[in-house]
């Protein structure tokens, strides 16, 4: 996917010639052409544009690290796009988008996780590095880094349900969606995610 939201290029009117993979007998795959309606390139681009930046600084918060951010979400658009018609029909789109992305980070932080307790190897803590690329400069900008910090400290859930509702300002109704639990789980979750984090920087101002 480009810059601009576009996935593919050429074809014919109305249609998009791509390289598809398919099932031969006997379990063997294989790359035929296939054509799929140039009306799922727009419509999914016009989803890019218009929620990409929101789902990388979501990822980012997650998960302290904004190449790794982008590759989660740019994985979730892939996958939105092979299935975008039953996404569409049902107008679940962009709920789709944002639970993947969450489940995407979940993941990568279930890896990590693995990896240090095997692998033996060190991260440096989200936030903490002293070089930071121009596009973390301008995440960072928007938050006080003193609460990132502290937020990277907490569970993932809570982290997950406070950078759901306070900064993608999203309804309890759409986090429980997001992060497949119930609402009052959501309460809960944010209410101790509050907690912490108000004592993790009451913590940092001693």
């Amino acid at each position: 996917m480009t810059s601009d939201g576009s996935l593919l290029s050429g074809g014919t009117t109305g249609t998009l010639a791509v390289q598809a993979v398919v099932t031969l007998p006997g379990g063997r795959e294989s790359l035929a052409d296939a054509e799929i309606p140039r009306h799922r390139e727009a419509d999914v681009a016009v989803l890019f544009r218009g929620h990409h930046v929101e789902l990388v600084r979501l990822a980012t918060l997650l998960l302290g690290d904004q190449a790794t951010a982008e590759d989660v979400v740019q994985d979730v658009f892939a996958r939105v796009y092979a299935r975008w018609e039953r996404l569409d029909a049902g107008g679940a789109s962009l709920a789709y988008v944002r639970t993947a992305v969450v489940n995407g980070c979940r993941s990568v932080q279930r890896r990590r996780g693995v990896a240090r307790r095997f692998g033996g190897t060190r991260e440096a803590a989200p936030w903490s590095s002293a070089t930071e690329s121009a596009e973390s400069a301008v995440l960072l900008a928007e938050d006080r880094k003193q609460v990132l910090r502290a937020l990277a400290a907490l569970p993932s859930r809570q982290r997950e349900a406070l950078v759901l509702r306070y900064y993608l300002c999203m309804s309890e109704a759409e986090i429980a969606v997001a992060m497949r639990i119930s609402r009052g789980t959501v309460k809960s979750t944010t209410s101790r995610g509050l907690a912490a984090l108000g004592r993790k920087i009451g913590e940092d101002d001693r």
